[in-house]
């Protein structure tokens, strides 16, 4: 479980596939390598993935085909930023939303103006995602929990303040970039609960 809270910006050191459909991501984490052992999950870029390394200020981590195939990390490469987040330890606040670190599917961002201070982020999002938002509701993208300041037909707006934009990957996105989306998962059990007996949901 996670907060959408984002401690650290790690750095892609190394993807290298391992000739079975998997990907080993290697992530210079200066802040979270030292706190994680093996074993550990930890949010990357919204994905939750279990640490197989941990030292001298780095981690590993092997991303499988399933992982690639739903989300933005198959197209990591040496150099890329990503948002690190370990995962929710007891006791401690939740500052952000649920998150399960389970990626449902990925975004594109239409535009990323400046808006006062910050900026406004518009994503588009296939309908399947795009029914589980409201707004004033949470959304996790790229890891981070945001709250959804406007929809129309395509998509979502969200304000980005400047905080967010220094401290997370978010700042650097451009239109046409893809982004990792897990919707509320508040939402998907109010829709499954309000879905009679014998219907799929989603259809």
């Amino acid at each position: 479980m996670f907060t959408g809270i984002v401690c650290e910006r790690g750095r892609i050191v190394s993807a290298e596939s391992n000739g079975s459909g998997a990907v080993r991501l290697r992530i210079a984490a200066a802040r979270t390598a030292p706190e994680t052992k093996i074993g550990d999950s930890v949010a990357v870029s919204g994905c939750c993935l279990t640490a197989v390394e941990a030292a001298d200020g780095e981690l590993a981590f092997d991303a499988v085909a399933e992982t690639l195939a739903r989300t933005t990390l198959g197209a990591l490469v040496a150099g890329d930023d990503v948002n690190l987040e370990p995962a929710l330890r007891a006791g401690e606040p939740l500052g952000g939303h649920y998150v399960q670190g389970h990626v449902d599917g990925t975004a594109r961002v239409r535009t990323h103006d400046p808006d006062g201070e910050g900026t406004r982020l518009w994503l588009d999002l296939p309908e399947a995602l795009l029914r589980y938002c409201v707004e004033k509701g949470s959304i996790a993208v790229d890891g981070v929990s945001l709250t959804i300041a406007e929809l129309d037909a395509d998509g979502i707006a969200i304000a980005l303040v400047p905080h967010t934009l220094r401290e997370t990957t978010l700042g650097g996105l451009e239109p046409g970039d893809e982004v990792n989306v897990e919707a509320d998962v508040l939402a998907k059990y109010v829709e499954r609960l309000a879905t009679p007996r014998g219907v799929r949901s989603g259809t």
